[in-house]
């Protein structure tokens, strides 16, 4: 018999010195790395058509049509995109493979930093004219489709931008029997897109405000500093339970789920012994019951 995960069929095999002998024959190793349901924990590709969810934000704090302006495209950007909620998006979704951004990044320095501690793979591409589009749709769903089929473990992918362009490959992706999750903007999103993707999410819901939102100085002096700790834990499981639909959230998958969002997080750093001793100590946090089958967790 054939090892658990290979499949094994009795054929006619050719031995080493060329006779046939009768034997379990395995499937070529491809074929086993191929299959969409030969890994117990699907990974997530998260593709970003960056420009247009910028542009969308720009148009929402200055309105329609000015990003549309020379004047306002072809120069240096301003920071507008949350990056991290969208990360956070993708984690709580399983471990991110691909994080690829497309766009012609000679205007967004000042995103760096930022998109550098995500992991995004940037992808340049430049405008063939002066007021041409930069094909960050097309290639970006030309990428998608080649990698699910190359990468059997990415169960979800998730798509950032709202054109009505995408919906070609959500047919792809979703008879690929993967998830599909779009990402976009209430104003700028086409409805037709939103509707072809198993599951939706309007930017506006994942940072939990209008990105025109700002707090005024006063305000800002007034915040005072947040402990990194209980920030990464109500994160996760706010994540969580957002993915599950539940408020309560098995207290195994907290950590799995820290540990996605930052890799360098270590709860001795804070002055906890383990895990355990953080949920414990950051009980104005969240609250840890008893559940059927494990503990669980909901945020207060």
């Amino acid at each position: 018999m054939g090892q658990p995960g290979q499949p094994a069929h009795l054929f006619p095999a050719h031995a080493p010195d060329g006779r046939h002998h009768v034997g379990p024959i395995r499937a070529p190793r491809e074929y086993i790395l191929s299959r969409s349901d030969s890994e117990p924990n699907r990974s997530v590709a998260l593709y970003w058509d960056f420009e247009n969810l910028h542009a969308s934000l720009v148009e929402d704090r200055y309105g329609e049509g000015h990003y549309a302006k020379p004047d306002s495209r072809f120069k240096v950007q301003e920071p507008l995109v949350d990056i991290d909620a969208i990360v956070g998006l993708g984690a709580s979704f399983g471990p991110i493979a691909i994080n690829r951004a497309y766009c012609n990044w000679q205007y967004f320095g000042r995103y760096r930093d930022v998109l550098l501690q995500s992991a995004v793979e940037l992808i340049q591409l430049f405008p063939p004219g002066a007021s041409a589009k930069n094909g960050a749709d097309i290639k970006l769903c030309l990428d998608a489709t080649e990698d699910i089929s190359r990468f059997g473990h990415i169960g979800t992918v998730i798509i950032v931008g709202g054109d009505s362009d995408f919906m070609p490959v959500a047919q792809k992706i979703k008879a690929a029997g993967r998830t599909l999750i779009g990402v976009g903007t209430r104003k700028a999103t086409n409805r037709h897109w939103a509707k072809s993707c198993h599951e939706f999410r309007y930017y506006e819901n994942l940072i939990g405000k209008s990105p025109s939102d700002e707090a005024s100085p006063a305000e800002a002096s007034a915040v005072q500093p947040s402990d990194p700790a209980a920030d990464i834990l109500r994160r996760a499981v706010r994540l969580l339970s957002g993915a599950q639909g539940e408020p309560w959230v098995n207290k195994a998958s907290i950590w799995p789920m820290i540990k996605r969002l930052d890799a360098t997080f270590d709860v001795k750093d804070h002055g906890y012994t383990d895990f355990s001793d953080m949920l414990k100590s950051l009980d104005a946090v969240v609250e840890v019951k008893k559940g059927e089958l494990d503990h669980v967790v909901r945020l207060r």
